[in-house]
């Protein structure tokens, strides 16, 4: 996988993160931390899989630029008949019919393409390291949608709890307000006033366990089976010491900015190659052929052995064009760069406020909620009073339901700033997580392919067995 600096302080942030995501929240049989959703999502997830095997894909244009200079083998066999068939004055005639079979076994060898060959293969290794930096952004995405589909459920699962309590606490006071009402110390007015907020809390209950619902199958679709029993938010990773320290280790590490990077250095290798394209070529030819006539002894046979040096004057400006095409594509990769190291800036910069800011909202609504508590405990009881009426109550529990809910809110804010901080900087992995699970290595295919080996080699044979492993898992 990803080779990262060895400095004692990255090592000792993704040690703390690493921590930090391992500890376990649930108890019991069946219950689900986040560690389990990301570890379910790793090796459920059919985008990885599928960007594995184009990572293979790529792996395979190395071997097929290297073979470009290795010599090509062909063999022929053909069997033919002659019918002959004559007249003159004195009538017509056939000739006997002939059988001649013929073999023949020809190489071509492209000795010398003035170092395009090698360039390519150059470049396609560049493809090769950008595609594998690709694949560990896509893990990188796999794992954060895991997050996110764990944080979702719990998030729904606390509001559905607060949309109960809140209808348990509305048919309390509408049955508090019909009893004053059957006393005469409120009106009819203070009765639908309750019967109006029983009547809205029941529908907000159906639409929160309508999105509880939709969170649970948002989870089975990431993490590839049911939500156990989740019951905590995720621990937060440690951060960097800072906005800057963050920056840093972001240019520094995230993979889609270094695929950038490889893809630029693969377009260059590509225009330099279009440039060493207009030189001659060297190639080497040979044909062995032996006839045999059918039902004699008689047979040919025939060697030809050609050397032969080209080189194109002039194509029609294809040549010309082809390079500005090529040089025109390394602008682009060049471009791309640039907008990827700014997007990677914002989004590190984005996730650092988004979880300071969630943080400061966290304090603040739990004060809320404390004092919204204290009010609407003291307004409900002076209303059994006669010193405040039912409205006054029915607003207190709302601005209670209100400040919970934006406590709730906060807390997963936080949590999806802080998953959303690792993922900007390139460090939610496997590897930095510390998953229990098979990390998937690309070395091992590209090693095996890199060469080129063919189907009868030992190498192709172990090749074989190897895409059988993959394609059972």
């Amino acid at each position: 996988m990803i080779m990262f600096s060895k400095t004692k302080a990255f090592k000792n942030y993704v040690a703390s993160a690493a921590l930090a995501v391992g500890l376990g929240m649930g108890t019991g049989a069946w219950a689900d931390n986040v560690t389990d959703a990301m570890i379910g999502a790793y090796n459920s997830s059919g985008l990885l899989q599928q960007n594995r095997a184009l990572l293979r894909a790529a792996d395979e244009t190395v071997g097929i630029t290297l073979a470009g200079l290795r010599p090509i083998i062909t063999s022929a066999l053909a069997i033919s008949r002659d019918y002959g068939r004559s007249s003159d004055d004195d009538g017509r005639s056939d000739s006997d019919v002939n059988t001649f079979s013929t073999g023949s076994l020809s190489l071509s060898w492209l000795l010398f393409d003035n170092g395009v060959s090698r360039i390519s293969t150059a470049a396609a290794q560049e493809n090769v390291l950008a595609t594998r930096e690709g694949l560990v952004d896509i893990e990188q995405q796999v794992l954060f949608a895991a997050v996110q589909a764990y944080v979702s459920v719990l998030t729904e699962q606390d509001n559905v709890a607060l949309r109960q309590n809140n209808l348990r606490l509305l048919q309390e006071e509408l049955r508090a307000a019909v009893d004053r009402f059957e006393v005469g110390e409120v009106t009819r007015t203070d009765v639908a006033l309750a019967q109006s907020s029983v009547a809205e809390a029941r529908a907000n209950l159906t639409n929160a366990q309508g999105a509880l619902a939709t969170a649970r199958a948002v989870y089975v679709e990431v993490v590839g089976r049911a939500p156990g029993t989740i019951t905590a938010y995720p621990p937060l990773p440690s951060r960097s010491a800072g906005l800057d320290a963050a920056r840093q280790t972001a240019l520094r590490l995230h993979p889609s900015l270094k695929s950038q990077q490889h893809a630029v250095k693969a377009a260059d290798l590509t225009a330099y190659a279009s440039l060493r394209d207009l030189g001659p070529d060297l190639s080497l030819s040979a044909t062995a052929s032996q006839t045999a006539l059918r039902g004699s002894r008689a047979d040919s046979g025939d060697v030809d052995v050609d050397l032969t040096l080209s080189q194109t004057l002039y194509s029609g400006g294809a040549a010309a064009a082809t390079r500005r095409q090529n040089l025109a594509q390394l602008d682009s990769q060049k471009g791309a760069l640039i907008t990827t190291q700014r997007a990677i800036v914002q989004a590190v910069v984005s996730a650092y406020s988004s979880f300071e800011a969630a943080e400061a909202s966290l304090v603040s609504s739990n004060e809320q909620v404390r004092a919204a508590q204290v009010a609407f405990d003291g307004i409900r009881e002076e209303a059994t009073l006669g010193s405040r009426t039912t409205l006054d109550v029915l607003e207190a529990e709302q601005s209670l339901l209100d400040a919970q809910t934006a406590r709730l809110q906060a807390r997963a804010t936080q949590a999806l700033a802080a998953y959303s901080l690792l993922q900007a900087q390139g460090l939610l992995t496997a590897d930095n997580l510390n998953l229990a699970v098979e990390t998937y290595d690309p070395e091992i295919y590209y090693n095996q392919v890199k060469s080129a080996p063919a189907f009868i080699s030992k190498r192709g044979q172990d090749l074989d067995r190897v895409l059988k492993a993959l394609n059972k898992k």
